[in-house]
């Protein structure tokens, strides 16, 4: 493993999974998520006086570059590169496209969140197998802590809700993304497609990487920014520092919200699967549940 330290305006921070063998893109990619510089504007220096590194070849392993494991490397924007880029390619008659927020759709089968938060922190795996997993995760941390996690917080008591929450047919919410927020030591962001507004889970813990959820009302994607070259991977793990990361998310669900791609949630009609008795909105689906028990339920 190589231990690398990235310096910028905003502080220092270290680069994680990085080996001789990874490539310059993927070190160009670590750097974009703790700094928000993209790619072709980094201009990383080493040494003492600062040598700028040649990143040319984003295939080359970082053997092939003069650091080593315990460097620091001083990372600035270069804001001519991108006029550059402009040129060559208003010279081609085209011009490049910005990286660009996207959703990435998950099913919607009860577990949408644990299915999109594991594809987020682990750097855009898809893995709806993840979902048991995760939900045995969140009733041990809350068996754990009965005190923090009391039936004043959880509305029901801590066994119940250790239960109930390992079931595949139970939704999760921002109980769990608090407590999911805690365990990657990351902020999650989730940004409301309703409402166009961000609630930031972890906001104020000190975390250096955020992403980002987008809620529907019912259902929840993962937000990633996407590439205009087709061989970079898409990004999901940002800097808290890359406030750019949260205008673009905002203008995403703006966009969503402009085409009515939310559920009114106290509106919705549902059934409940156990007993096919009709409800309107998310009140009367938690009301029916308390009196009955009954948690399984459809968008009619």
């Amino acid at each position: 493993m190589m231990r690398l330290r990235c310096k910028t305006r905003q502080g220092t921070h270290l680069l994680q999974g990085l080996t001789d063998v990874s490539s310059v893109r993927e070190l160009q990619e670590l750097i974009t998520g703790v700094s928000g510089i993209s790619g072709p504007t980094q201009r990383v220096m080493v040494g003492y006086p600062p040598a700028s590194l040649d990143l040319s070849d984003a295939d080359a392993p970082l053997r092939e570059l003069p650091i080593k494991s315990g460097d620091t490397l001083v990372v600035e924007e270069d804001k001519s590169r991108n006029a550059t880029v402009v040129k060559q390619y208003v010279n081609d008659q085209t011009l490049p496209r910005a990286p660009a927020f996207v959703r990435r759709v998950v099913p919607a089968d009860n577990s949408c969140l644990f299915t999109s938060v594991y594809y987020v922190v682990e750097g855009g795996v898809y893995d709806p197998a993840c979902a048991p997993d995760m939900r045995s995760l969140i009733a041990e941390i809350v068996a754990s802590d009965p005190t923090s996690y009391s039936e004043a917080v959880l509305g029901k008591s801590n066994e119940e809700y250790c239960l109930w929450i390992r079931r595949d047919d139970t939704w999760g919410g921002a109980i769990e993304v608090s407590i999911l927020s805690k365990f990657y030591q990351c902020e999650i962001c989730v940004v409301d497609t309703q409402t166009v507004r961000i609630d930031r889970f972890g906001e104020d813990a000190g975390y250096t990487r955020r992403v980002f959820l987008i809620y529907d009302g019912i259902h929840y994607d993962p937000l990633q920014r996407q590439f205009p070259d087709p061989s970079m991977p898409p990004m999901t793990i940002f800097s808290t520092t890359d406030d750019g990361a949260l205008v673009q998310a905002l203008e995403l669900a703006d966009e969503a919200r402009k085409k009515r791609k939310f559920t009114d949630v106290n509106r919705f009609a549902l059934r409940c699967m156990v007993c096919q008795k009709g409800l309107t909105g998310q009140s009367a689906a938690r009301d029916h549940a308390k009196e009955t028990g009954h948690t399984n339920f459809g968008e009619v």
